[in-house]
């Protein structure tokens, strides 16, 4: 058992879906003098990279640390979000940071993104595969399955102090269960939040019940966590990670991003995300809607992001690479930009389109307008340049008219968004920095710790 003498800490770091998350960025100074076990990052979109990078760069005094990254599907946003903390903490001299990585990096159909992590500059502490060959939903069940196994042969391998994960995919809940059984602490990020649409609420709220540390985003979210009776001195205030990436990123400018893509970004520009809506009576139908409505905008240049690894997603990204296909002038599918391009995209974007939290996160905070398509994000804070419709078609093009209007683009240029200010990762490292493990198992709703239980994997 890993010694607790001082508060090592071994964090695991779920950083992405998602574009919309895959890369993330953390500051190691703040974590100063605590043993860090890396995380498994199975999202990446355009995040996972960046906030690796930001955790790599951070100060001489931080611990050892496992990031897990949390989508099935990879996700430029949420791959972001993690990318950034675990960067920082690699960087940091006192932190032994053990990354895993599993879910939709591991597998080509989502672009294989785990070489990106590598590329980066991270050394990969353990592999855990996951994802099934079909997307049914029994199929996503067993997924899970393997999930808790493998990583519960990790987690016993690296000794972990603590775990930390963000978000709310059945990855992450994977990395809960398994780091519960073996009674390992667990820091959540992003808890408190609402998806009404997606079974990822239930996982979400599911995590926070497991999570001894919580890390929320905005007020709101620290008042559902005390009214599911999380005691209040372990719920902290820290803000989107997602808004560090957007702040240390050198994002391209048009020229490049086209030279990149091989493609003239002629406006208006959209880039669309749409995921399985996993509690939709037909998740698979609901994308027709979106393609008809946006073939209806036959000037457009239209960028398309992957889908993830819910059920459904791959039936979904058929459909959409057949729209691709019928339009390759002005029509592009990617599996994943990476954080960098989809940022880029984000920024230069006339509107985000789709059913993405990058599109009510990120976009607000780089002034782009978001049209949120369907149920997925019921419940989720947003900003005033966020404009919501149903699934059909009329309601989706009225919808894009609308964001395209003067008035939303006004609005969408005030960068106002909900989710705070930078420094996120900052405010965590901090808090994982000085925390005291002893007795941290036992919570009480009343009064928090109960007991002097040491947590570890003894007795």
């Amino acid at each position: 058992m890993t010694s607790r003498t001082d508060p090592a800490l071994a964090l695991e770091a779920m950083l992405g879906e998602s574009v919309d998350l895959f890369d993330a960025e953390r500051s190691a100074q703040a974590l100063g003098d605590v043993r860090v076990v890396r995380g498994y990052i199975d999202r990446y979109e355009a995040s996972v990279p960046s906030r690796l990078n930001q955790l790599h760069d951070q100060g001489d005094s931080a611990p050892a640390v496992d990031l897990h990254t949390r989508n099935g599907g990879v996700s430029t946003k949420e791959a972001q979000r993690k990318e950034r903390r675990a960067k920082a903490l690699d960087e940091a001299a006192d932190v032994d940071l053990q990354l895993i990585v599993t879910g939709a990096h591991l597998s080509d159909d989502f672009g294989a993104t785990w070489q990106q992590i590598a590329d980066d500059g991270f050394e990969i502490a353990a592999k855990v595969e996951m994802v099934e060959a079909d997307d049914s939903p029994a199929a996503t069940g067993r997924a899970l399955g393997r999930g808790v196994i493998g990583l519960s042969d990790a987690f016993e391998r690296l000794a972990p102090d603590i775990v930390v994960l963000l978000g709310d995919r059945y990855e992450i809940y994977a990395a809960a269960a398994a780091a519960m059984m073996q009674r390992i602490p667990i820091a959540h990020i992003h808890g408190g939040e609402t998806t009404l649409g997606a079974i990822d609420d239930a996982i979400r709220h599911a995590v926070s019940k497991m999570s001894h540390v919580h890390f929320v985003a905005a007020p709101a979210f620290q008042q559902k966590l005390l009214h599911m009776g999380e005691a209040a001195e372990r719920i902290h205030l820290v803000g989107a990670p997602g808004l560090d990436s957007i702040a240390q990123l050198d994002l391209l400018e048009r020229s490049a991003l086209e030279e990149d893509l091989g493609l003239t970004l002629e406006a208006p520009l959209f880039l669309v995300t749409y995921h399985p809506a996993t509690l939709s009576a037909d998740p698979v139908a609901s994308v027709d809607g979106l393609l008809e409505a946006l073939g209806k905008f036959e000037d457009a240049t239209i960028l398309i992001t992957g889908t993830n690894a819910d059920a459904f997603g791959r039936r979904i990204a058929e459909r959409i690479e057949r729209f691709a296909a019928d339009n390759p002038n002005r029509v592009r599918h990617y599996v994943s930009l990476g954080q960098q391009r989809y940022l880029s995209a984000l920024a230069l974007a006339d509107v985000c389109i789709g059913n993405s939290s990058s599109g009510l996160l990120e976009a607000a905070a780089l002034g782009t307008a978001t049209v949120n398509v369907g149920m997925r994000q019921a419940g989720r804070l947003r900003a005033p340049s966020v404009i919501d419709c149903d699934e059909d078609a009329a309601s989706i093009q009225a919808a894009i008219k609308r964001a395209l209007s003067p008035e939303i683009q006004a609005l969408a240029e005030q960068r106002e968004t909900p989710y705070g200010a930078p420094g996120a990762s900052q405010r965590i490292c901090q808090v994982l920095r000085t925390i005291d493990l002893n007795g941290i198992l036992l919570k009480d709703a009343a009064d928090g710790t109960v007991g002097e239980i040491e947590s570890g994997r003894d007795g």
